[in-house]
């Protein structure tokens, strides 16, 4: 357990930390001249069960909350300090706010310096205590009277952590690991080090890292767990981490180490914000300094239900930083104002890949009330359902920081369709079959002398937005079940047919075999023309018709490729890709032999189609989809 000390500068917290642990938190020379907290001061003290209590000793100064908050990020339990001459005090009562905001509700508080005062003040005291917290997560709390230089009370208080400790057990340990970094240094023989709370998942010696945002991959070469040598570290435990790959000066505090399927900067993020009752209204596009994990860093928010949120309500909001961060939904933050002088609000990230349009429609809303339930299978169905594309898995389980594990037993309980990463509801991908097939009844009423709908196309007239994987598996099912048909590179209903007419038929087998004779450099339609004494306009819209077969396709204007041709050259295309990873005009001019202007035209016949793309000069297969493309 992570017990973080909170309170008014002089109360006592590091007098008080060293009374329970035997260790001075005040390591800096700035801290030992003026006898006050600048930064996070860390302590460990064995339990009785052979696990470690970690204190995070935190700086009680008014301007210091920036430190205080680097750290209240991730405890456990909060030993709010109040001294019994002073009482409750200005940063008493705003550090008893942040532990509310932060969802801190295990907690007790330590009266000190009770040997200066006498019965009535420290009976005064206590009732004070109370009526502090009362109507909070605090409300109830034991409060222990200690006088920390004499010992008197604090038996009784370390005995009252070790049975919280005792009774809180292990936290559960889920998803992808994630630090939180609060400090960093160079030890020697070691190297660089950084330390801070676990939020989530577990770290081994030897496992390879990425420190976020500025995505830097490292290597955990040595770890210490609550400042003990450890194999492994934990979600809620305080670590050192020894990196291979990193500079000390290349890290900054608020910045993460985490697993590499977790980095995902955040610019800006929806959230649910609570504003304290003592608190003006916030008003849309305010500035602020936005705390989360140990970071510290500007952004503004624009309020997503009105243009004011009124002290003591909450409400969702979307927030824009200056400066990129590491964050997950849940993840709790506080808000305070421009000036860093008082603490105005806090809340909860839902959302680390919000939208730029349509961001206060009443089905964004509706969706993040989801994602606000501690449930991830709340809004993954909800999404699932009214997403037509379906749901980017990959992206949810980021937002959620879900294991790949766990992200399969959630798809398995909600019976998702997954395909392509891709999450859909069973009636929606049903849905998507049905309006497939529509879109196909509809081209084949619309041009009935058509062989059928390109593949790329058909995509585009079942739902634009549906990813091209996702569509090749939804076409390759109604494939396989026999509901639609393919012939050539066509797509159509069983039932639908088309063919040449007799005349049609005859004057095709007349002129194919010009096109047979030089099949990467056939004549064009002119050409045609010329050689055999046909009108022009009666070979072009010949050619036109036997394209819609799939013999023949216009590679160029006026320019078209038997079949047989095009399928050779999509082999030929592979092979150079295949060979040297990308095909190139010049490469295939070497190929087919002829003019380098009708290679690249062939190329660009190829991407127009999709079974290509362009990359600068060079030319790349679309992957399978694209080599699943039939041309005979």
């Amino acid at each position: 357990m992570i017990v973080g000390t909170a309170g008014h500068i002089d109360h006592g917290k590091t007098t008080l930390v060293k009374a329970l642990t035997g260790v001075d938190c005040d390591r800096l020379k700035e801290e030992k001249s003026r006898g006050i907290t600048v930064d996070l001061g860390y302590a460990y003290t064995p339990l009785p069960d052979g696990g470690i209590l970690g204190f995070i000793d935190v700086p009680g100064h008014e301007k210091l909350i920036h430190n205080m908050l680097a750290g209240a990020t991730g405890i456990d339990f909060a030993l709010l300090v109040v001294a019994a001459d002073d009482g409750p005090m200005p940063q008493t009562r705003e550090h008893l706010e942040i532990i509310e905001l932060l969802g801190i509700r295990q907690g007790a508080v330590a009266l000190t310096k009770i040997d200066a005062v006498g019965p009535e003040r420290l009976a005064a005291a206590t009732a004070e205590v109370n009526a502090l917290l009362a109507g909070t997560g605090l409300a109830g709390a034991p409060v222990f009277p200690v006088a920390a230089t004499t010992g008197t009370g604090v038996a009784e208080l370390r005995a009252h952590l070790d049975r919280a400790a005792a009774a809180r057990g292990e936290k559960a340990v889920s998803g992808n690991f994630r630090l939180a970094v609060d400090r960093a240094f160079t030890l020697s023989g070691v190297g660089t080090v950084v330390t801070g709370t676990a939020f989530s998942g577990r770290v081994r010696a030897g496992d390879q890292l990425l420190l976020s945002p500025p995505g830097k991959a490292v290597r955990v070469r040595s770890l210490r767990v609550q400042d003990r040598a450890a194999e492994e570290g934990r979600a809620g435990e305080r670590i050192a981490l020894a990196l291979a790959g990193i500079e000390k000066a290349e890290v900054e505090r608020g910045m993460w180490v985490l697993a590499p399927a977790l980095h995902q900067s955040a610019g800006r993020f929806d959230a649910r914000l609570h504003v304290l009752a003592g608190q003006p209204p916030l008003k849309h596009w305010t500035q602020v300094h936005v705390h989360l994990g140990a970071e510290d860093v500007l952004g503004r928010i624009a309020l997503l239900e009105g243009d004011e949120l009124p002290p003591g309500a909450a409400g969702l909001a979307q927030i824009t930083l200056e400066r990129e961060i590491g964050a997950v939904a849940g993840d709790r933050l506080i808000l305070r104002d421009a000036a860093a002088r008082r603490t105005l609000g806090g809340g909860r990230v839902l959302d680390i890949f919000p939208p730029t349009r349509h961001k206060r429609s009443p089905e964004r809303l509706a969706m993040l009330q989801a994602l606000a339930d501690d449930n991830p299978a709340t809004a993954l169905g909800l999404a699932a359902d009214r997403q037509p594309a379906g749901v980017d898995l990959g992206r949810y389980a980021a937002n959620r920081n879900l294991s790949p594990d766990e992200l399969a037993e959630l798809c398995s309980r909600l019976a998702l369709t997954t395909v392509a990463g891709i999450g859909f509801s069973s009636g929606r991908w049903r849905e998507l079959a049905d309006r497939l097939l529509a879109a196909l009844a509809a081209e084949h009423e619309r041009a009935p002398d058509m062989p059928g709908v390109e593949r790329d196309r058909l995509r585009r007239l079942t739902l634009p937005a549906l990813a091209r994987p996702a569509f090749d598996i939804l076409a390759e099912q109604l494939l396989t079940d026999g509901r639609i048909a393919r012939s050539n590179a066509w797509l159509h209903l069983p039932e639908h047919r088309v063919q040449l007419d007799a005349g049609d038929r005859d004057l095709w087998l007349t002129l194919k075999p010009l096109l047979d004779a030089a099949p990467y450099n056939p004549p064009r339609v002119r050409d045609v023309a010329r050689a055999t004494g046909i009108g022009e306009d009666r070979v072009r819209t010949l050619f036109k018709r036997v394209a819609r077969f799939g013999e023949s396709y216009p590679v160029a204007h006026d320019h078209y490729f038997t079949a047989a041709a095009v399928a050779d050259l999509a082999h030929r295309v592979a092979g150079l890709c295949d060979r040297d990873g990308i095909a190139r005009a010049a490469a295939l001019r070497d190929e087919i032999g002829g003019g380098r202007k009708v290679a690249i035209q062939i190329l660009e016949f190829f991407d127009r189609i999709g079974y290509t793309r362009r990359v600068r000069d060079n030319h790349v297969l679309r992957g399978e989809a694209g080599r699943g493309i039939e041309f005979l």
